[in-house]
C-alpha cells in the first residue's frame, strides 16, 4: 500500500454493506475499517488480508502520544520502522492480526479477522468495571492514565461499533459497570447511543472528557492525563431517552399553571370539563345529522374571537361552505343558506375573518393523510395556531387502503403524536357505529364510548370525548351534550341540554340544564 497517498472521503462498503466505513485515498486504493476489505489503486487485486502475522518492530515509547514504552509493551503495541502495530487476538490469546497505521495515518490490516476487541486478552471475562474506547490508541491512553484498569478498544472505530459490540455482549454481561469512552463528535455519539442500548440496562455509564479535548488520546497528549481520570470516574449512568429521574422534576410540578387556557362558553360544559387546554386531543362524536360539525363551528368562533389563532379543516366541505358557516355563528345570520347581497357578505367578513386569526386548509384534489398531517404540524408550528378543528376522521381515512381497525389505530397514535409534539389542543370529528336497539342515534340512542366507530384507539388516545344526542323528527329539536370520557378530572355524564336556534345558527343551553348533574365516579 502505498504510504504517500492521502485520504479523500468515506463511502459505502460494496463488500460488508457498511455506509461510511470504506475509505478512498489519493492513489485510487480503497480499505474499509468494517470489514477490513483492500483494494489496490488498479481496481485488480482485491484481499482482505495476509496470513502467517508475525511480531515486527519492538515496543517503543510513543513520544507524541505520551505513551510509555511500558504500557506500549503491554498491548503489545510495536513500532515498525514508520508503521505502528496494533496487535489482535482470538478469545483464547492466539495472535491472529495486525491492524497496521502509517505515518501517513493510512490504515491496512494483515493477518486473519477476530471478533474480539483490542486488548480484550489482556484482561479476564468478568470483574467490576471495564472501560471501551474508540480507538487502539485511546485504550493505551486510558492505561497510561489509569493503569490495572481493563481498558478495551471497537475494533473498528465508530462505524462498525454496534456489530463489534454485538458479538461481546455475552463477555461483557460479566462486568458489573461497563464504561462508554468515545469520541466527543456526532459519530462518537451516534455510536455511543446504539451500543449503550444493547447492554444489560443499569450496567453502562457514558465518560465525558472536559473541553478541548476530542478524545483520550488529545487529553494525553496535551499532558492532561487527570482530565481522563476525571472523565471515567465522573462517568454517569446511561438513561435512554424518555426516562426521567423523579428528583428532576421539582420546578416542573411546583410552577403554578392555570387550570386550563380557555373557558368553554357553555356553562355545563365548562363545569364538568374545567376548559380548554392546549397540548389535548378532544374528540366529538355523534350519528349522522346530529349536529357536530354546527357545535365545531360555534367552540372555533368563540375561540377566534377571544383573540385565538385557529386552523380548520374541514374535509367534507369546501373552504366557501366551511367560512360562511363560521360567519354565520359570528352575526348569528344564516349565511350559509339562501341568497345575500354582496354588501351583506362583504360586512360580515369585515366584522369576523378579516379580525380573525384563521388558517384553512384547500384540499380540493388531496387527501392523502400524510399531507393532511403536515399541514397541521405547518399550522401548529409554522402558523403558532394553538387550536386546530379536524372534520372528519372518515374522510381521512378514505385515503388509506386495508382493515379499518388497524387505519384508525394507526391514524389516531399519529394525530396523538402530533398534539404530543406540538403541543396543540386539536378537535377531531369522528363518526358512530349503529346501535344495536332498534333505537337508532338520529332517534336520540344514548351514546356510549363502545360506540365509536371502528377501533377502542379513539377513545383511549383521546382526552376528551363529547357526544350529541338528538331525536331528530322531535319538533323541539333539543340535543343532550354529555361527556363520555374527562382525563382531566374525571368528571363524566349530561354536562347540558342544548336547543338549536335556526336564525342564529348557535346551540344555546336550555332552562332545563342542571348544572353538575349525572357525574361518575372517577
Amino acid at each position: 500500500m502505498d504510504n504517500e497517498s492521502e485520504f479523500i472521503r468515506h463511502e459505502p462498503c460494496s463488500n460488508c454493506g457498511s455506509s461510511d466505513a470504506n475509505s478512498i485515498y489519493t492513489d485510487g486504493h480503497q480499505y474499509c475499517f468494517a470489514c477490513n476489505t483492500y483494494i489496490a489503486g488498479d481496481n485488480q487485486h482485491t484481499h482482505q488480508m495476509q496470513t502467517n502475522v508475525q511480531f515486527k518492530g519492538s515496543a517503543q515509547r510513543l513520544q507524541k502520544r505520551r505513551i510509555s514504552e511500558k504500557v506500549c509493551s503491554f498491548y503489545k503495541i510495536y513500532r515498525d520502522e514508520a508503521h505502528l502495530r496494533f496487535p489482535y487476538f482470538s478469545s483464547s490469546g492466539q495472535l491472529k492480526g495486525f491492524k497496521i497505521k502509517t505515518k501517513s495515518k493510512d490504515f491496512k490490516y494483515e493477518g486473519e479477522t477476530t471478533d474480539t476487541l483490542f486488548g480484550q486478552h489482556l484482561f479476564p471475562n468478568s470483574g467490576k468495571r471495564i472501560v471501551i474506547t474508540e480507538g487502539e490508541l485511546d485504550a493505551a491512553s486510558c492505561y497510561e492514565a489509569m493503569e490495572n484498569w481493563p481498558m478495551v478498544s471497537l475494533p473498528h472505530g465508530a462505524a462498525g461499533a454496534k456489530k463489534d459490540i454485538q458479538k461481546q455482549i455475552p463477555l461483557l454481561q460479566g462486568y458489573e459497570e461497563i464504561i462508554l469512552f468515545f469520541d466527543k463528535d456526532d459519530s462518537g455519539r451516534k455510536a455511543t447511543e446504539q451500543v449503550a442500548s444493547l447492554l444489560p440496562q443499569g450496567t453502562v455509564k457514558i465518560a465525558h472528557l472536559a473541553d478541548p479535548y476530542k478524545d483520550a488520546s488529545d487529553a494525553l497528549q496535551a499532558g492532561d492525563a487527570d482530565a481522563i481520570r476525571r472523565a471515567i470516574w465522573d462517568a454517569k449512568p446511561y438513561r435512554p431517552d424518555g426516562i426521567v429521574d423523579g428528583k428532576s422534576l421539582l420546578e416542573l410540578v411546583t410552577t403554578p399553571s392555570p387550570p386550563c387556557d380557555h373557558l368553554y362558553n357553555l356553562q355545563g360544559l365548562q363545569e364538568k370539563t374545567h376548559g380548554i387546554r392546549y397540548g389535548e386531543l378532544t374528540t366529538i362524536t355523534a350519528g349522522t345529522g346530529q349536529g357536530k360539525s354546527t357545535f365545531c363551528r360555534q367552540l372555533a368562533t368563540d375561540l377566534l374571537n377571544s383573540g385565538e389563532r385557529v386552523g380548520y379543516i374541514a374535509l367534507e366541505e369546501s373552504n366557501r361552505r366551511t367560512a360562511l358557516g363560521l360567519m354565520s355563528v359570528a352575526v348569528g345570520k344564516a349565511l350559509h343558506l339562501g341568497e345575500h347581497e354582496q354588501q351583506v357578505l362583504q360586512d360580515a367578513y369585515n366584522q369576523t375573518i378579516h379580525n380573525w386569526h384563521l388558517y384553512l386548509y384547500d384540499h380540493f384534489g388531496s387527501l392523502s393523510p400524510d399531507v393532511i398531517y403536515n399541514r397541521i404540524e405547518y399550522m401548529a408550528l409554522g402558523l403558532d395556531t394553538k387550536i386546530i378543528f379536524l372534520d372528519h376522521l372518515s374522510i381521512l381515512l378514505s385515503g388509506l387502503d386495508g382493515d379499518e381497525r388497524r387505519m384508525i389505530d394507526t391514524t389516531m397514535t399519529r394525530l396523538r403524536s402530533l398534539v404530543e409534539r406540538t403541543g396543540i389542543s386539536l378537535f377531531l370529528v369522528s363518526h358512530l357505529r349503529r346501535t344495536q336497539t332498534d333505537k337508532d342515534h338520529t332517534d336520540g340512542a344514548k351514546v356510549s364510548l363502545g360506540q365509536l366507530r371502528g377501533s377502542q384507539a379513539i377513545s383511549q388516545l383521546s382526552d376528551t370525548v363529547l357526544a350529541l344526542e338528538r331525536d331528530q323528527q322531535s319538533m323541539d329539536d333539543v340535543a343532550t351534550l354529555r361527556v363520555l370520557k374527562n382525563r382531566y378530572s374525571g368528571e363524566t355524564g349530561v354536562a347540558a341540554e342544548l336547543k338549536y336556534n335556526k336564525s342564529t345558527c348557535k346551540f344555546h343551553e336550555t332552562e332545563n340544564t342542571v348544572f353538575g348533574a349525572e357525574n361518575t365516579d372517577f
